[in-house]
Order: C-alpha cells, then structure tokens, then sequence
C-alpha cells in the first residue's frame, strides 16, 4: 500500500493523458518502485494523491504539493472537503520548528448563541439546520491556502490549480466510495439542481460508478482564483453572490453577508506539543481540541508498558479507551474558540496534570463515571453543550525531499455540507458544531455561537519528530469526534507496537462513548466481548463506520506514504502496488 513517489509521475500523467473513454479510467499498470527520497503524498483518493505528486514532479515543497492536493480535492472528493470548506495545516520543519495554521470557518458578524433554536427556545432539528443557510460558516481553505503558500510555497500560485482544473474540466471517475456516498443523500446532495443534475438519473438514483463528472463552472471557478488570487473569492462579485446564497437558504434575519466574508482571516496559531516516550508530539490548539486531546490520551498512557502487552491484548485497548474517556471529560467542557473564551491550553496538556489523570486508569477495571478534571489555569468549567456529529472531512500529508512536513484536515463538516453549491463547489454545514442547546444550568457553554467565532473541532493534523529530534511522522484522519481516536491509535502501533505505517493504519478501532463501548464490526475486538465484559465494559457494540488515517513515515529505507487500508475498493484499487490513475488530464 506505498504510495509512488515523485518519479514516477511522469508516467502516470502520460497514462492519464491517454485516457479516453468515458466509462472509465485507463487500467491501472504497474509502476516501478522508485527510492521515496523525492517526497511523498498520502489522501483519500488517488487522482489528489497525483496531483499533489504532480507539485513534486514540478520542482515544488511539501506546501506546494499540499496546496495542490487540498484544491484537487474539491473536484474528486466532494463528499469531504474542499473549498467551500476550511481546514486546520501543521507543518513541521526539518529543524524541529511547528507552525499551525487555522483555516476553520467563521460564524457571521450577526450571529448569535440562540442561532439553532427555534422560536420556543428548543435546539432545531439536526436536519433543518443543516439543510439552510443558517449551517454555513465563511469558508477558509483558499485563505489560509494562501497565508501558507505566501509564507512557504515554491510554485507560482496558479501552478497549484493546474491538476484540479484538468479533473473538473475534463472530468473524473465516479468512483464506488462517492457513489456510497451519494447514496440516500438525495435530499442534501440533491438540493439544488446543479447538485442533482450533476450526481443523480432522473429516478432520484446516484449515477452508476464509472461515470465521468464534468464540471464546467468549477473549473471556471479555480481558473478564476488561480490567475487572480484569493481576493476573487473574498471579495467582489464572487463574494456577493456567495453570500446572497446563503441569504435566500437563511429561514430568518441576520444572514450572513459579503462583509462577512471580505472580513475572514486565516490565523498563525501556536501548534500544542508535547512528550510521548521521548518522541515530540506536536497538533492543532484551539479552536481545535484535536491536538490537546491526541497528546491527553497519550501521555496518560506512559506509565502503561503498552508494548509489552502488544497490539492483540484487549487489556491495551481497554487502557486506551480508559484515557480517551478522560480527554475528552476536559475536551468537553473546556475546549472551544480561544478567541471569545478562556482555553486552560497549557494546563489541560501538562505532564504532571496528565500523570494526575492517569492515576485514575484502573488496569483491571472500567471506570464507572470519569469527571472532567481542574488542570492548572482553568477557568470555572462551562457546561457540555449539543453538537452534531461531523462525518465530512479529509485528511492527507506530504513530506518534502528536505524532510518537511505538512499535516492538513480539511472538512465541509458533513457528507456534502449543508447541500447548498456556489461556484461549482458545495457550502460546509459547519456553523452545525458550535452547540444547539448553548445554555444549561443557566451557564453559557464555550462551544456557544458568537458573530466571528470559529467552532470547536476534532480536527488533529499532527507531526512527530524522533528521539533524536528528526523528522518522523505526519498524519491525521476523518472522522468526526472519532479523528484524536484515530490518530492516537496509528501513533501507538508505529511507537509503542513498532508496527510498519500500512499495519498501523490498519489497527481496529475502539471508542469509548458515555456508557457505551464500540468496536470496528468484524475486527477481532468485536470477537472479544467476553473479554471486554470482564474488563467492565457491559455495553458493547460494533460500528462500521469508515475511519480514515493517512500518514507519511521515515523508515530506514526513506519516508514511506500509506492511506487507510479501508479505503480499499472504495477509493483506491490494488494491483500490484499501483493507484487507480486520474481519469483527465493533469496539466
């Protein structure tokens, strides 16, 4: 499950210029293992892969190709991500240097903590809210896309659009991860008829796998902001219509405006770091609670010897439900926008206060309740308020020839956002994770909305540097509340278990939610509810949701790229090593 690495682009791009038919993409070929020192892409699905390739191939860093694969997303994953989205970016240095970068969406200047109550107070239906205006925050991929690149990137801007203007215009293959996600999405995906037109048969049925998707407008739309810069798509005429369709979707005053939008700003922001067994662990801060939560559980788990009790001992992964129930006790009610309220950052990751956590880890025994702690500097706890949960996100990394790193999660919030489309392109839902019920107890919650403010998020783009201060490891995952799960989980199996990336990636996944535990259907933990019972575990169920971790590894033999072997079928197709190659050209 390697990725190819930047020298054997070129043949892919040869091979996908030859495509032709409309049915389906020119058979994948085998490709030549290649030393992996140029550099290394890892994404949900392979045409973004390519193009962050193609940057590479170009002469371009690790920003440039993350650039490029981000913006190719928008085209062939437009269930996840994209530009209509935002994201959160970390990238790591050779020198050990971490900078996060926040492109998360803002609320409007009007909005308000009763924004997702009706007229008698009560939350609105998860449905109503998302499916309108009233879910879209101000996108922010394009604008801290264009912070990092000004700060960071090789190429010339419009270099990073080429391969995603090639896909959108010539168009690409439905593949059978977007098909499943299409379908029973009808209603959301389909809600404008550009997005029904495009996607579904006259029946209301997804059209079948192997379609091609041409998008005219969306690639008018990246030709319009690669050759004239992010101000197309803050300000102007762009920024006016994106606004008034949000407005017409909007069920009541304010709305959001193109003030609104000409006002977002993406944010240099301090990345949280911290140590797991000698390694610097380094994610996103506030207003995720990605990165503190990845390094609670972990450092809870150090004076565990997880490795002595190995990758197959349910007695590991009950210790790490134990600590994910902990972290995210704090995450709850401490976490959110550290612009509008008080985040205990520091204090919620220091080591003494984890070791004090930690100590409430029985080995034998589930916790019947875990209680938010007071770690040091904290504010009088908010209460936990009501979010729903997010399931459209991506995660990919690139890794430069020099060792640098780039960790980026990019989400729309839900699987098409709120099905509104401007520009070719689908609105996030994202104003959906700030809480519904902001108020209890008479006490306002920090996840509330506010005018401006960012909302809480689970994203965890992380980067991991070694013993010797070297660069080690980049990833992240999709996923919702489940992505620090996900990402602590892959970091222990490279850690502690020693496990190679595609191995590690492919670990079952486990969580422990209030009162119940769930097990990844199929896997061994799910065959183990025995086991699981007699650790105190009495409520256990099966989930076959799909987790998604991608992540670049050094090894000895040089950095190693792997997506998540559950994307096997859906997105990527094995033979012999090689991805399904893009459907249109890639300039």
């Amino acid at each position: 499950m390697l990725f190819r690495t930047t020298a054997s682009i070129a043949a892919a791009l040869s091979l996908a210029a030859c495509a032709t038919a409309p049915e389906a993409d020119a058979p994948p070929a085998p490709v030549a293992a290649l030393p992996p020192s140029a550099g290394v892409v890892a994404s949900a699905d392979p045409r973004a892969t390519v193009a962050g390739e193609a940057m590479l191939e170009k002469g371009g860093n690790a920003v440039d190709a993350a650039l490029a694969t981000m913006i190719a997303l928008t085209v062939v994953e437009p269930q996840s991500s994209g530009i209509g989205g935002g994201g959160f970016i970390l990238l790591g240095q050779p020198d050990g240097t971490v900078q996060s970068y926040d492109g998360r969406e803002t609320a409007p200047a009007g909005a308000t903590p009763a924004w997702f109550l009706d007229e008698e107070g009560k939350p609105l239906p998860g449905r109503e809210a998302t499916i309108s205006g009233l879910s879209v925050g101000v996108p922010g991929n394009i604008a801290v896309a264009a912070k990092l690149h000004a700060e960071h990137g090789k190429l010339p801007w419009s270099a990073l659009f080429q391969p995603a203007i090639g896909l959108a215009r010539d168009g690409f293959v439905l593949n059978a991860r977007l098909h499943s996600s299409l379908e029973g999405q009808v209603e959301r995906a389909g809600h404008t008829a550009q997005g029904r037109a495009l996607f579904y048969t006259a029946d209301g049925s997804p059209k079948p796998v192997g379609t091609r998707i041409v998008q005219p407008e969306l690639a008018q739309t990246l030709a319009q902001i690669s050759a004239r810069g992010p101000e197309v798509f803050y300000g102007g005429a762009f920024a006016e219509g994106l606004a008034a369709t949000v407005a017409a979707e909007t069920p009541r005053e304010p709305a959001m405006t193109a003030a609104d939008i000409a006002a977002y700003g993406a944010k240099l922001r301090d990345p949280v770091c911290g140590d797991y067994r000698g390694y610097k662990v380094c994610g996103m801060g506030p207003p995720s609670s990605g990165g503190i939560a990845v390094i609670g559980i972990l450092e809870q788990l150090e004076r565990f010897d997880l490795a002595a009790l190995g990758p197959r001992s349910v007695q590991a992964w009950h210790l790490f439900v134990e600590a994910q129930r902990l972290a995210y006790a704090d995450r709850a009610i401490y976490t959110g926008d550290a612009d509008f309220v008080d985040v205990p950052t520091q204090g919620l990751i220091d080591p003494a206060y984890l070791a004090s956590r930690a100590e409430l880890i029985d080995p034998q025994q589930r916790s019947a309740q875990v209680e938010p702690g007071t770690p040091p500097g904290a504010p009088e706890p908010t209460p936990a308020g009501e979010a729903y949960p997010e399931s459209g996100t991506t995660h990919f990394v690139t890794v430069g020839a020099d060792g640098t790193m780039v960790s980026y999660t990019s989400t729309i919030e839900g699987a098409f956002g709120s099905g509104l489309r401007f520009g070719g392109f689908y609105l996030n839902n994202e104003l959906t994770d700030f809480d519904f019920a902001p108020v209890q107890d008479g006490t306002l919650s920090a996840n509330r909305v506010q005018g401006g403010k960012r909302p809480r998020s689970s994203m965890s783009p992380t980067v991991i540097y070694d013993r010797e201060g070297e660069p080690f490891l980049a990833l992240g995952a999709a996923g919702g509340t489940t992505i620090p799960i996900q990402t602590a989980r892959a970091i222990i199996g490279v850690i502690d278990f020693g496990l190679s990336l595609e191995d590690a990636l492919a670990l079952p996944m486990v969580m422990g939610f209030g009162d119940r535990l769930i097990v990844e259907e199929g896997s061994w933990l799910a065959d183990a509810k025995d086991q699981w019972q007699a650790l105190g575990h009495a409520n256990v169920s099966t989930s076959d949701f799909l987790f998604r971790t991608n992540g670049a590894l050094r090894t000895p033999d040089g950095w190693v790229a792997a997506y998540d072997p559950r994307l096997d079928g859906l997105a990527y197709d094995r033979h012999e090593d090689t991805m399904l190659l893009p459907s249109g050209n890639l300039p």
